[in-house]
């Protein structure tokens, strides 16, 4: 697989910069010397997201784009190379959708969902792996979640979309071992977020909608995306959270049906009821005007760390200690039986 031997000087693009994970990715990367090209519609929270990387010490372009228009999208990649010279990183992250019942969800807005969630990452990655592959090297990081393997109620236009991801995504990955291919293309798997979106998402649901607890903060995805760029293997899954989904799923999907069918609608809002005047993006940025930040609304019940997280990033350090624990524990027991 490729490898981004150091992040300082690399271009790094970042779809969904504006706001959310994408935004503290975005500045994760610039704290680490990347220059950064921010993709997103909304200009007020682009440019603030500029800053953000700037003051954190890296180099900044804003390029105002709807990922969900491939064109626009391969013209973002080309002032990026016009204006720095190549793509070491993507990141796709940029999504909207709708909080509802499937029933109560248009035509038009299922598809505009998947334009912008599912379709937004292979027009990212078809842009990425154009000027990747003649170079020879660059990373492809997929922003996934839990729900790309656990659906759940009210939430089935994105859980649709990121089960699309994966299944794309791996076919991508095969094709580009079989070609032996330096590029590599990895996927970072997220559990329940403080990001914007819960105030700005185009909602149907009679109370404010919610993350499902436990929450992160944003900068918990972030420190892990930046590590799979630079050691990008098949996925990462961030949060115990997440990892109990997935593998709970494998083993026991039916229950879960049954458990979410009964948990699902209220753990998903807050019971504050919704303001009619929300704004909803799925048309039209919510920042455009506004910037919104990283963060959401839920920091004083979001959790800045993960234990899980921290151990993933650094499963080989953990597995290289505890094989010395084992030697050395091996050894003493062999030294106390040559002394019988």
């Amino acid at each position: 697989m490729s490898r981004i031997e150091r992040l300082e000087g690399a271009v790094v693009v970042v779809t969904g910069a504006s706001g959310g994970v994408g935004r503290a990715t975005a500045v994760e990367f610039g704290r680490r010397g990347a220059s950064v090209a921010l993709l997103a519609r909304g200009e007020a929270g682009l440019e603030a997201a500029a800053a953000d990387v700037r003051a954190a010490g890296g180099r900044a372009l804003t390029v105002p784009v709807d990922v969900a228009d491939p064109h626009a999208v391969e013209a973002a990649a080309e002032r990026v190379v016009s204006e720095w010279g190549r793509i070491d990183v993507w990141v796709n992250c940029a999504f909207s959708s709708v909080f509802a019942e499937f029933g109560r969800i248009a035509p038009e807005e299922f598809r505009r969902t998947t334009e912008v969630t599912y379709l937004g990452f292979v027009y990212g990655t078809m842009a990425a792996l154009r000027r990747m592959r003649p170079a020879g090297r660059g990373v492809i990081v997929q922003i996934g979640s839990a729900l790309a393997y656990r659906g759940i109620p009210l939430q089935s236009a994105y859980c649709g979309a990121k089960h699309a991801i994966v299944g794309f995504t791996e076919s991508v990955r095969t094709e580009l071992l079989h070609d032996h291919s330096a590029v590599a293309i990895t996927m970072v798997h997220l559990p329940a977020m403080n990001t914007p979106q819960f105030r700005w998402l185009l909602s149907r649901l009679p109370d404010q909608a919610q993350p499902v607890p436990p929450i992160f903060q944003p900068e918990v995805a972030a420190r892990t995306i930046v590590q799979a760029a630079v050691r990008p293997r098949r996925a990462y899954w961030v949060g115990a959270s997440t990892v109990k989904a997935i593998i709970g799923n494998r083993l026991i999907p039916g229950l879960l049906d049954r458990y979410l069918a009964r948990t699902g609608y209220a753990s998903q809002q807050t019971g504050e009821p919704r303001p009619a005047d929300q704004p909803a993006n799925l048309w039209e940025p919510a920042d455009r005007d506004v910037d919104h930040g990283a963060h959401g609304p839920f920091d004083d019940r979001a959790k800045a760390r993960s234990a899980q997280a921290w151990a993933s990033r650094n499963r080989r350090a953990l597995g290289a200690a505890g094989a010395a624990v084992a030697a050395a524990a091996l050894g003493a027991v062999g030294g106390r039986a040559a002394r019988r």
